[in-house]
């Protein structure tokens, strides 16, 4: 009997979407390009290409984008070989038109991104996405938030309203390797479809859960090169495929031309990322949203105050994704808190 060769899992590189976070949304059509040559070069197949908070995204809440997405997934699909463009979206976020246009600049994977406890919102973009032609994607977020049978509950709805696959997301890099392993068991035994794990680095496990989520039968694994994304950064691609060769593991992805890859093309966009700091490691140990990252830094220094005091507080309030303003309203909660302290001592 011929053994066979083929990859355990599809591997999603979320480098030009989950980093865009990392560089303040201001990738450029060249770095673009030359991501996707590289990534596709190393037999990469699935490469995601929008706002880091998806298909229109880009505004005042969360950020400008440099450069027009619909024209950097159409650079994206002009540059793919092999690869499938895939694009993320978020209900409220972006819009059923964004997801036409997407499909018409070539994206034909749609990653529909909703909070855990929301997956009725995905519904109608779903089925959306099958009849634009799209692979459709169920992205349940900050999945550390909720029990493995919630999740598997609300992963239910999403292989009943048609999903391809139904992913677990660390969107705040609170998993342990326990938590994931348990949260992948309990989704893959109540779905058809196919499951996937979207991990973040914020406690160093993103690589060590992704691989206990494979023995769990996980189908589809994100990561991003040099780990480039929100937060503390995501699952590192190249570390990920080195790892699973390491193991005996199949991916159909080379590993030298990926470690090319995320050195050569990606490493200079962000020379000093992957550094998992005080900040980063708050978001996992409180587990907040990690794109909230940058915002909270952002309004720390505005308002005179301590991020690690902002994460600490938000994680207290359990904000999750869409929630951004509390951001301000903490930091100008913990500035007042400061100044009524300051008074009572004089």
């Amino acid at each position: 009997m011929a053994i066979s060769t083929a990859p355990r899992f599809r591997l999603t590189d979320s480098t030009l979407r989950d980093g865009s976070h990392a560089v303040a949304h201001q990738f450029t059509e060249d770095q673009v390009r030359r991501v996707v040559r590289a990534l596709d070069a190393a037999n990469v197949p699935v490469i995601e290409v929008s706002h880091g908070d998806g298909i229109g995204g880009s505004s005042f809440n969360y950020g400008f984008i440099r450069t027009d997405e619909m024209r950097l997934i159409r650079a994206a699909t002009e540059e793919a070989t092999r690869a499938k463009i895939a694009v993320l979206m978020v209900p409220g976020i972006g819009t059923k038109e964004d997801l036409r246009k997407a499909a018409d600049a070539g994206a034909t994977v749609a990653r529909i991104a909703i909070h855990c406890t929301e997956a009725d919102i995905a519904q109608q973009h779903i089925a959306l996405a099958e009849e634009l032609g799209m692979e459709s994607v169920g992205f349940l977020m900050m999945a550390s938030m909720i029990s493995p049978e919630h999740l598997a509950g609300q992963a239910q709805l999403l292989d009943s309203y048609g999903a391809g696959t139904v992913y677990v997301v660390d969107s705040a890099g609170a998993m342990t390797i326990d938590d994931a392993r348990r949260r992948v068991s309990a989704v893959k035994s109540a779905v058809s479809c196919q499951v996937g794990i979207h991990a973040h680095n914020n406690l160093s496990l993103a690589v060590a859960n992704s691989l206990a989520a494979l023995e769990e039968g996980v189908d589809q694994i994100d990561g991003c090169a040099t780990g480039l994304g929100a937060g503390a950064g995501n699952c590192p691609t190249e570390i990920l495929i080195a790892a699973c060769e390491k193991s005996g593991i199949t991916t159909g992805v080379d590993p030298l031309l990926i470690m090319d890859a995320a050195e050569d093309t990606v490493r200079p966009i962000h020379p000093n990322h992957g550094i998992i700091d005080r900040d980063g490691l708050l978001l996992g140990y409180a587990g907040v949203y990690s794109s909230f990252l940058l915002h909270a830094k952002r309004a720390a220094e505005r308002y005179g105050v301590d991020t690690k005091q902002i994460i600490l507080e938000l994680g207290e309030r359990r904000v999750v994704g869409g929630q951004e303003d509390m951001i301000i309203d903490v930091a100008m909660e913990l500035q007042r808190r400061a100044a009524d302290a300051q008074v009572s001592q004089s």
